[in-house]
Parts: structure tokens; sequence; C-alpha cells
């Protein structure tokens, strides 16, 4: 592809010409069928903008704050594993753009740069994503280095009892290379010869029988705040409100986990609704547009996770690559905020946007 790219999904075939073939599937698949995968992206499409005109935009203010941190604009970076797959300075890379572009980056268990390493490159907010794993004692000892190391929140990751069927990993035989956050705590050589060895790392570290009362099991051993990440229905948000939870990710883990499960975008307001504003709820999920963040804050999100994009940026053009994502879809969000008649974040409200449902019930 010629010259630099202008949009988000430009830097996706760049990723694809620099990553080795196992690489690319592993970053860029999804589940089985693979429907939930597209159904993330395509059902923004359904979604359409309500403009305002003769507004005064001549000054747009795109910042927020989430959990009292402000961020320059309403878009964080999501926990991906594995970036150093991407590129040899792997999260690092990617903490750094993070604080460049004045946003929180959310650090994976699963990353390829220890919890001290990203903490190390460089001075920013940023928040700590957590499996529970069935040895208690090494979720504790990840919390307590993540708390040292000053991460200010914790991003509990609850939709992975087991891992979901990647079947691009199974038949490349992905083996993923060793994790650094778990060196000297858990030792498991897994044999894969059925398929991907994290499918087998899964399985024998993964804690399946984790639920509800484990939230409180956490909140018991730090102090900082918990983000629950995995909620798709009015029933979990209403139960995660109620046990205290510092906010709410509505994800369906990137497409990876359960297919058929709804594309997010879908589900974001019945889980905006069931909270009423008690807590926050982040969105994550087939942004790649300015326009899609836009219809996300509309929806009643306060922010957007981005995961792949950042992924493929770092992968095509390193630690610039990733500020670049962020400002593509910034600039992005600027434009449609100000052809939208929206100068800040809080003027996207709910009637800036007509969903497919409303769509359909015009039509009656």
């Amino acid at each position: 592809m010629a010259g630099e790219p202008v949009n988000l999904n430009e830097f996706q075939e760049l990723a694809k010409e620099a990553l080795a073939k196992m690489y690319y599937d592993f970053y860029a698949g999804g589940a089985e069928d693979q429907y939930t995968l597209k159904d993330n992206v395509e059902a923004f499409k359904r979604i359409t903008i309500r403009p305002r005109i003769l507004v005064d935009v001549s000054r747009i203010d795109m910042s927020t704050t989430v959990l009292g941190y402000n961020i320059s604009a309403p878009i964080m970076i999501a926990p991906t594993a594995l970036h150093k797959l991407a590129h040899p300075e792997g999260e690092a890379a990617t903490a750094r753009a993070a604080a460049a572009s004045k946003t929180i980056m959310i650090l994976s268990t699963t990353s390829s740069c220890t919890v001290e390493e990203v903490a190390s490159s460089c001075n920013a907010v940023r928040f700590f994503q957590l499996y529970v794993y069935k040895r208690r004692d090494i979720t504790a000892a990840l919390v307590h280095r993540a708390e040292k190391n000053g991460y200010n929140a914790l991003v509990l990751t609850v939709d992975v009892p087991r891992l979901g069927r990647r079947e691009a990993d199974i038949k490349n035989k992905m083996i993923a290379p060793r994790l650094k956050n778990l060196e000297g705590l858990l030792s498991i050589e897994v044999d894969s010869n059925s398929g991907s060895n994290l499918e087998a790392y899964a399985k024998a570290t993964m804690d399946a029988s984790l639920c509800w009362k484990d939230v409180e099991w956490l909140r018991s051993i730090t102090n900082m705040p918990i983000l629950i990440k995995g909620i798709l229905t009015r029933e979990d948000a209403i139960k995660a409100a109620e046990i205290g939870v510092a906010g709410i990710v509505v994800s369906n883990h990137g497409a990876r986990q359960l297919d058929y499960s709804p594309a997010t975008i879908t589900v974001l307001e019945e889980v905006v609704h069931a909270v009423g504003g008690k807590i926050p709820v982040l969105f994550d999920g087939g942004v790649r547009r300015g326009t899609d963040v836009f219809k996300a804050l509309a929806l009643g999100a306060q922010a957007v996770l981005i995961g792949r994009p950042v992924v493929f940026g770092l992968a095509a053009k390193g630690e610039h690559g990733v500020k670049r994502v962020i400002q593509m879809l910034k600039d992005e969000l600027e434009l449609a905020m100000a052809l939208s008649g929206c100068p800040s974040v809080k003027d996207i409200n709910r009637s800036h946007v007509r969903t497919e449902r409303e769509r359909l019930l015009s039509m009656l």
C-alpha cells in the first residue's frame, strides 16, 4: 500500500504485510465462525447520526475524565496480549504512545513486558487488567505488584472461564511465548500437539469457578478501584452496580470468546440503562472510526477502548504507529462532533443517534 495510511483499516493492511501469518491471525482472529467478530464492526454501520446545525462549533473540547483521571479524548487503550509479537519494544512502546496521547492504557496480564517494565517506561495514569487464576496467591501477587508500581485501577476480565475456540490459532499451532508477568509464579509446560498452546495454558491455569463472591475477595486485598470487563446484559450490569464495583466495560472480548454473542454496540444502551448513572460504563469492541466513538458516547459510554487497531499500529510503525492510530480517531471524532453540532463531549446525547431498532419501529 503506497503512502501514509489515512484510516485505521489501512493500518490493518500494513500490519498484515509486516506480521508473520501466525501472529497476524492471532491478533485479527475471533472465535469459531467469527460471526460476532464481523458484527462488532458491522453493527456500527446500522446506527446513523442525527446532526444538529447552526451550533457554534468553532471550539471543540474532546477532553473527559475516567474515574476522576483527565484524558484528552474518550479513547483509551484496551488490554491486549503479547505486544512483542507485533514489535520488539512491545507494551513499553504502546505505553509511551498512550502517555504522549494523554490517555489511559490498560496493561494486559498476558503482556510481553512486565508490570514493572511498563511502569518504568514513562510516567502516566494506567490501569491493570487481571485474570483470576486457580492459584489465588498468583492473582494476589499480580495485584500487589500492580498496586506497588502505581497502577491506578484494576480491570477484572470475567468472560474467560474457558478460552474461546479460535480456529486460526488451532490450525496455525500458535505457540505463545512465556508470559513475563508470570515468570517465577507459574511454570506450566503444556503439550499442545492438538492445537494452540494458548488453549492448553488457559485450561491449566484459568479458574472456571470464578463467581460474584470472588469480586469481594479481590476488593479485600487491594485499595485500587475495580472495573468489571465482559458484561453484555442488563442482569449482570445490575448485579455489578449492586456489589459496588467502580465501573463496567461492555465487552465480548473482541469476539474471541463466545461466537454469536451480541455485537457490543447493540447492548451498550441496555447496560447503561441498567446501571442508571451509578457507575461509569466503558465500551469495547469494533471501534474503527471517530463516528463509532461518537455513536458509543451518544448511547451512554463514558469512553471507548481500542484493541486491535493499537496492535496493528504498533506492528506497522511502532510507537509512532500507535500515536497515529489514536490521533486519527481523535481527528475523526473532532470532525464528527463539529458536523453534529456538539462542541464538547457532554453535548453528545441520545438524540444524536438513531439505532436500527428505531428505524424499524418507524417503518411499522
